[in-house]
């Protein structure tokens, strides 16, 4: 199963306590920037060359970009499929790709402006995907008015659990820290702890003395 082969390669990789820097929970613990940084080594653990990848929320591209990477091999392979309600937001990710990917490797990407509940209606149908990935909250740097909402967070994830397969991830980064994100928080914690044990593996990182702090769920598919 790929989740224990994940757990396996990052013990191996010799992540000492001793050393907090090369620790996954001390990563995790110490800043916004290392926290992008495990996730998205994580990510690697899962994501393979021409695997077809989903950002449900592009934000300012950066993750949208880190999937690019994953998944492109020069071949023209794989797919990334990203998605944001702002069109500002798909303007700055459209932007910051072609500025760091060979040309070759932008047709890769297509980018919609839809909501994330709205994941289904662009990945072509029987597509099997290998990872969705979710920042949820607000636009950094936008409009702090504009959220992603627990409701419509819920269809995303259930989008996404159907498009997901076999020994896939969904990530979702969830922000507590502003008005309705303990809500989202609330839901997205809800929906975890009703997917199947025989058919998930479910864990959460989660500082518990900074209530303030994201949480970074990982849904994995057996």
């Amino acid at each position: 199963m790929r989740a224990w082969r994940l757990l396996r390669k990052l013990g191996n990789e010799r992540l000492h306590f001793q050393d907090w820097r090369m620790n996954c929970w001390a990563i995790y613990l110490a800043t916004k920037r290392q926290r992008r940084w495990l996730t998205r080594r994580i990510w690697k653990c899962i994501v393979q060359k021409g695997d077809t990848v989903v950002d449900a929320t592009c934000g300012n591209g950066h993750d949208t970009l880190a999937l690019l990477k994953m998944v492109g091999d020069g071949s023209g392979r794989g797919s990334v499929y990203g998605m944001d309600i702002q069109n500002c937001a798909l303007e700055s990710t459209s932007t910051l790709i072609k500025e760091s990917i060979d040309p070759n490797e932008v047709q890769l990407v297509k980018l919609f402006n839809l909501c994330h509940s709205s994941m289904e209606e662009i990945v072509p149908k029987g597509t099997l995907v290998r990872l969705v990935a979710f920042n949820l909250g607000y636009l950094p740097g936008g409009d702090k008015s504009i959220i992603t909402l627990p409701e419509k967070t819920l269809h995303a994830l259930d989008a996404a659990r159907r498009l997901l397969g076999p020994e896939g991830l969904i990530s979702i980064m969830v922000y507590v820290g502003h008005p309705g994100g303990r809500e989202e928080y609330a839901a997205v914690q809800a929906f975890a702890s009703q997917l199947p044990g025989e058919e998930w593996v479910c864990c959460k990182f989660e500082m518990v003395n900074r209530p303030a702090a994201p949480v970074l769920f990982l849904l994995f598919r057996k």
